[in-house]
């Protein structure tokens, strides 16, 4: 199997979005090192948010809830199409967002419900606003590596404070922003990086396909896979890529995007210039973003060792990590917390005071946890 096959058949995309069933983990409820539990007994808990002094979080039939910051629960805010939780995220005035991704199938048509934003609204359905399925299909990847370029799994998302929300597209490597009547605007592509082969990768892919993979260090281009989406305290967005097959640790990136942009272009060859730059870089297998107060940022990155070494049976172990900003508009120093204690994390948020949460692990029975 080529390089080309291999990215289509093995990608970021396919696996934290649809395929990914291994690597199960239980997360104890316990107090242990900087981790607080605060809402226990959850199956695959995903996306988090906070809203006046309560706590929003997914689950992986797609139900949403709410929480007390004490981990009481108030009420169920709607359910979405389950398999994989939604990523969601809660707008000034509390309305609260679900994003579907793809399922089914790599390359594949999305399922019915997959790949739509969709506001809740509880006691009564939620309201589909936006089909990014539909929408991708008339805006493929220009940039695209393998496979069809008009593949779509949207997974992070972000609601503005004028009613529009950003969407990050994990296939479509792209950051849209959906009005409240349907309209898309595409904000942002992601160009691929040219990353080189990590050593130590097996000769054969998880079904025992050859790889036929270059020596470890050859170049090879991987696509950026747009994961996650958040609003910094100085307004700009902030967009946080997984890294595509190979999934060289050490190579996701962070965007800073100028709000009200469309059709800039975030290049890793060219990071420092346009409506799109680069704020970080050093940082693998990001998941999701949280902006905080004074220019902060949560950062969690699924696998430290990357997703694609934990899907072949590596480490499980993540990351949560806070970064400050620097000078010039770029990161400052970053520091890991709860180091070694998060397994597969998936979603955060800080809240106004600054305390910040986590869920863990993103399949199997999990937490949303307070970082202290």
């Amino acid at each position: 199997m080529g390089v080309k096959a291999r990215l289509a058949a093995v990608s970021a995309v396919a696996l934290v979005g649809s395929v990914l069933v291994a690597g199960q983990a239980e997360a104890t409820g316990k107090h242990h090192g900087g981790l607080k539990p605060v809402i226990t007994g959850l199956d695959s808990p995903r996306g988090v948010a906070t809203h006046g002094g309560k706590i929003i979080y997914s689950v992986g039939d797609g139900s949403v809830y709410e929480a007390w910051a004490n981990g009481k629960k108030i009420r169920k805010l709607g359910q979405v199409p389950g398999g994989f939780a939604p990523a969601i995220d809660t707008d000034k005035w509390g309305n609260t967002y679900a994003l579907t991704g793809a399922g089914g199938e790599p390359g594949a048509p999305p399922m019915p419900g997959g790949a739509t934003l969709y506001k809740l609204r509880p006691g009564k359905s939620p309201l589909a606003i936006a089909d990014i399925g539909k929408y991708q299909l008339t805006h493929p990847d220009p940039y695209n590596v393998d496979g069809a370029a008009e593949e779509t799994n949207p997974f992070g998302v972000a609601a503005l404070k004028d009613g529009t929300v950003l969407v990050a597209d994990a296939a479509g490597n792209d950051l849209l922003r959906v009005w409240p009547n349907g309209y898309i605007k595409t904000v942002a592509k992601l160009k691929p990086r040219v990353v080189p082969v990590p050593p130590g990768l097996p000769a054969t892919d998880p079904e025992g396909n050859p790889t036929d993979l270059p020596p470890a260090g050859t170049p090879i281009p991987s696509e950026a896979v747009a994961t996650s989406v958040t609003v910094g305290s100085d307004g700009y967005w902030y967009v946080g890529e997984l890294r595509g097959f190979p999934a060289t640790p050490g190579k996701s990136q962070i965007w800073r995007i100028k709000p009200g942009s469309y059709g800039a272009v975030c290049d890793p060859v060219k990071p420092h210039k346009g409506n799109c730059q680069r704020y970080a870089d050093g940082y693998t297998s990001i998941v999701d973003l949280a902006g905080g107060p004074r220019g902060t940022l949560a950062v969690v990155q699924l696998a430290r060792e990357s997703w694609f070494k934990w899907e072949l049976g590596g480490s499980s172990i993540g990351s949560l990590i806070i970064q400050w900003p620097g000078k010039w508009h770029k990161a400052g120093p970053r520091k890991e917390l709860a180091r070694g204690k998060l397994t597969l994390p998936a979603g955060t948020a800080i809240s106004k005071s600054g305390r910040i949460y986590v869920s863990s692990p993103i399949f199997g029975p999990g937490a949303v946890y307070r970082v202290w």
